[in-house]
């Protein structure tokens, strides 16, 4: 390592030395070669890039889906006197434009963003103008269709690194199978030695499983809580009232506990992670939403109320314990009957096949050059948007189409210079185009609106042009502007011969992705239940070697417990008539009201309001087979 590396690291980072795995990972980064990094949460991935991006000329762009992870790692960098910026939906307009200066400047090192920011086309114009040095991809096993969290957005990311003409790519996960790795390593071109894994095993982590029905499962946490030492401690949940009713127990038990979950107000779930993180409250019960990118090393303790959704999962979460190396718990509460409530969730990701069919029909319908929404199609075909993205991912995969670029449909132009004086300061033909443009738009009592593809038929213009006169005059803070209708543009590149065939492999991969999700339970489960060290089958997963059991798990202690069996509860199938009578078109189909009795959400149902309707979810605990079942025979 050279000895300028050294002293950024001792000078600007105020650390003495590199953790394990850093130094090989940025020497490959500061030769010119891509890589991957397999490091354990809390095992110092963010240096990787950080560092190098100091010493190498240009931009490095962070591509994360946790804006909480860019807010804080953004807020650090800052601290430590080193340029860096994160472009979220939080940013402020002034804030926005302060950064694009900087960014035009060079005189910002390192850029946070969330991949569906690299889909704005404004946004893409801008990074092309700029060197980019590096690309560092966090969460990277998002890439993997193999791998327990898959986002379509991710499958573009090494195209997209090549057309920027990126240098290098870092990419960093904490949750990597094998076979997961190696599609990383295909994907962004990393050769094998330059794939760095520190190993999984945390030996300052005690793993403890203690079977539990779900009726004494509350009685069960208080138990395990109250016998433990105090200190910071996360309780993950699965569904959302269950953390709202896992921390009002236990303060009623005199704990000091909040919940936190996605269906919050931002403020309030902002009020509970600052509490938990100043140490003004001990526990929070959360689902999965919760912990993603929280740097807090004094974690005492990781409960799983509920089963967690995979190993992959499992590794992620229990990783937030013990960062400072000191010693902590582990505990899974589980029982098997979490295994219905996951399982709907799997099913319910998978689309109908009459929707997808509809789906598709209309996309092999449309022109050469086309576009669409994927919010209206959404609503059009009751399709969540991530499966759309996925299908429209597979049909580029497949040949089929080819992503053009994202548009906005309309801008709204608010002026800060007046527009004579705005138009003054451009020469005449520049300045007889502007005065056209805006003559295109409807003035309305602050805002201009625009249509750039109206106005480009309008002027005969190209759209572009347009575009990047707006973006100018933005820039140079002559106005101020805000978009609206995000569509995507498509062009058509063949046209499949047998349609039907293609309509049955994709039905086929998605129920290919669906099985895979349930496979994933059953090996949580397995796990769960084996008679051997649990920390040795949990690396294992890995593909790493525990040549000795860790001694300190529950199965190495002798405390390992039978798990009682899988109950199936019997529930008041009644509902399903009495929701049938009240005939909402949401639900008309078996499918539909089986997923809405199984509390799982569907575009049309969400908006129609029909969330807090009394009998949304109240079959939750029914296995989603025999909900759809009940549900086809009542419609016959």
């Amino acid at each position: 390592m050279n000895q300028a590396a050294r002293q950024l690291l001792q000078k600007t980072f105020r650390l003495q030395d590199f953790r394990p795995g850093q130094q090989q990972v940025i020497e490959s980064l500061l030769a010119g070669r891509s890589a991957l990094a397999v490091f354990p949460t809390g095992g110092g991935k963010s240096l990787c890039y950080q560092l190098p991006a100091l010493m190498l000329d240009g931009l490095t762009l962070v591509v994360s889906p946790l804006i909480a992870l860019m807010k804080d790692q953004v807020d650090q960098l800052n601290a430590l006197n080193i340029p860096a910026a994160r472009l979220d939906s939080s940013v402020e307009a002034d804030e926005l434009k302060a950064i694009y200066q900087g960014l035009e400047q060079g005189s910002i090192k390192l850029l946070y963003v969330a991949p569906e920011r690299l889909a704005n086309e404004r946004f893409l114009a801008r990074l092309k103008r700029l060197s980019i040095s590096m690309m560092a991809v966090d969460e990277a096993h998002c890439v993997s269709e193999w791998g327990h969290n898959f986002r379509p957005d991710y499958l573009k990311l090494a195209q997209l690194a090549r057309e920027l003409g990126v240098g290098r790519v870092l990419a960093l996960t904490a949750t990597a199978t094998p076979q997961v790795a190696e599609q990383i390593r295909d994907s962004f071109d990393i050769a094998q030695d330059d794939h760095v894994q520190t190993g999984f095993f945390r030996p300052n982590l005690a793993i403890h499983i203690h079977p539990t029905v779900p009726a004494d499962r509350d009685e069960a946490l208080f138990r395990q809580l109250s016998s433990q030492p105090a200190g910071p401690a996360i309780v993950y949940v699965t569904l959302q009232k269950t953390a709202e009713a896992v921390a009002a127990f236990l303060k009623r038990k005199g704990m000091k506990a909040l919940a936190y979950h996605a269906g919050l107000k931002d403020e309030t779930r902002h009020q509970a992670q600052e509490a938990f993180m100043s140490g003004a409250v001990d526990i929070v019960v959360a689902t999965i939403a919760f912990g993603m990118g929280i740097d807090k090393s004094d974690i005492r303790a990781i409960y799983h109320y509920n089963l967690p959704k995979s190993l992959e999962n499992y590794m992620q979460e229990i990783g937030r314990a013990g960062r400072d190396g000191q010693p902590s718990r582990c505990t899974l509460l589980a029982s098997l009957d979490d295994l219905t409530v996951l399982e709907n969730f799997s099913f319910g990701d998978t689309p109908d096949e009459e929707a997808l069919a509809g789906l598709i029909h209309w996309l092999l319908g449309q022109t050469e050059q086309f576009d669409l929404s994927v919010y209206e199609l959404s609503g059009q075909f009751d399709v969540r948007p991530l499966v759309i993205n996925t299908l429209l991912t597979y049909l580029e995969l497949e040949g089929i189409i080819k992503a053009t670029a994202p548009f906005y449909t309309e801008y709204k132009v608010g002026f800060l210079t007046a527009q004579d004086q705005l138009l003054a300061q451009f020469d005449h033909d520049r300045a007889e185009f502007l005065r056209a443009l805006f003559a295109c738009g409807k003035q309305g009592r602050t805002w201009l609106t625009l249509k750039p593809i109206e106005a480009a038929r309008e002027l005969q213009a190209d759209r572009l042009r347009i575009l990047n006169a707006l973006g100018y005059l933005e820039q140079q803070g002559m106005v101020e502007l805000r978009v609206a209708g995000v569509r995507q543009g498509f062009r058509m590149v063949n046209l499949p011969g047998d349609s039907q065939g293609l309509i049955a492999r994709l039905q086929s991969q998605f129920q290919l992705r669906e099985q895979r999700d349930i496979d994933r339970l059953q090996q949580v489960a397995d796990w769960a239940q084996q008679d051997g060290c649990l920390q040795q089958a949990l690396v294992g997963y890995f593909g790493e070697t525990l040549t000795q059991p860790c001694g300190q798990c529950s199965v190495c202690l002798g405390e390992r417990v039978p798990m009682p069996p899988r109950q199936m509860g019997q529930p008041d199938l009644s509902i399903i008539d009495r929701l049938k009578k009240e005939e909402h078109a949401a639900l008309s189909s078996p499918r539909q009201l089986a997923r809405f009795l199984c509390g799982i959400t569907s575009p049309r149902a969400s908006r129609a309001r029909l969330g807090r309707h009394p009998a949304f979810a109240s079959l939750i605990e029914m296995p989603f087979a025999d909900v759809l079942a009940r549900c086809q025979q009542a419609g016959s």
